[in-house]
């Protein structure tokens, strides 16, 4: 199992003798496009291999090996999208205004983050009643 190098110190024997097992393959969504690419084209049968995104290249070398489709995980769910809320030109001029009574009163308990928070919120109300006009 070991061998005896020419400077008489004893080898390590290789990582494939030792194991015994052969190497393990990457699960197929580990894989980059281009390294399933050229597993599939390894394979044969499957036609299109290079115009096929990664998803379509799972399930096509999924298929070619008779293994069973796996379903997405359950753990996280696509976040949402908020609805827009579109404000008339009226209803944000009222906000800034109430924005602005909040700053000064902020401004006077010397909270000058809260401040800087509701300065920031008044020019974006203010640069949506522009967008509202144009």
């Amino acid at each position: 199992m070991f061998q005896v190098s020419s400077y008489g110190n004893l080898d390590f024997p290789k990582k494939e003798e030792t194991t015994g097992m052969e190497k393990k393959e990457k699960p197929l969504e580990r894989l980059t496009a281009k390294e399933l690419r050229e597993m599939a084209l390894g394979m044969g049968g499957i036609d299109g291999v290079h115009a096929m995104k990664k998803e379509e290249l799972i399930a096509a070398i999924r298929k070619a090996k008779g293994l069973p489709e796996v379903e997405a995980k359950k753990g996280k769910a696509p976040a949402k999208k908020k609805e827009k809320i579109i404000l008339t030109k009226a209803e944000l001029k009222k906000k800034v205004r109430e924005l602005r009574m909040k700053k000064e009163e902020a401004l006077q308990q010397q909270n000058l983050k809260m401040a800087k928070i509701l300065r920031k919120r008044i020019t974006r109300y203010k640069k949506m009643t522009r967008r509202v006009t144009a």
